[in-house]
């Protein structure tokens, strides 16, 4: 299990990267913003992408329209504050396979993870 998270935040990185350790996941890769994201994701196979909607340079859904566009089907869960249902919807419409609002306790992502996986084996 191959995980990239994705966010500008140092700390916020950290706090998912230790949450996907909780589950046993430590082969993780880790990027500043969206245009390093669709990158890494053009170069190496991930089973499952963490991305922060609000990033420089480039924000996490266009990074997931270009990740979609360029024909990438990695699950990718949005981590963010946009907390609006518009931008939820926006961000399943564009090919998040799900959604987690920050702040979150680190068991929400836990489970999001685990249900995002298993849907993803089904």
């Amino acid at each position: 299990m191959k995980v990239l998270v994705v966010d500008d935040s140092s700390m916020m990185r950290k706090v998912m990267i230790g949450a996907l350790s909780r589950i046993q996941i430590s082969d993780v890769d880790q990027v500043g913003d969206g245009d390093e994201a669709v990158t890494a994701v053009s170069k190496a196979s991930y089973d499952l992408v963490l991305m922060d909607w609000n990033m420089p340079k480039m924000t996490g859904i266009d990074a997931l329209k270009t990740m979609r566009a360029q024909g990438s089907t990695v699950p990718v869960i949005m981590v963010t504050t946009e907390a609006e249902k518009s931008r939820v919807m926006e961000a399943l419409k564009c090919g998040a396979s799900s959604y987690v609002i920050k702040p979150f306790q680190p068991e929400q992502l836990i489970q999001r993870i685990q249900q995002v996986l298993e849907k993803k084996a089904a």
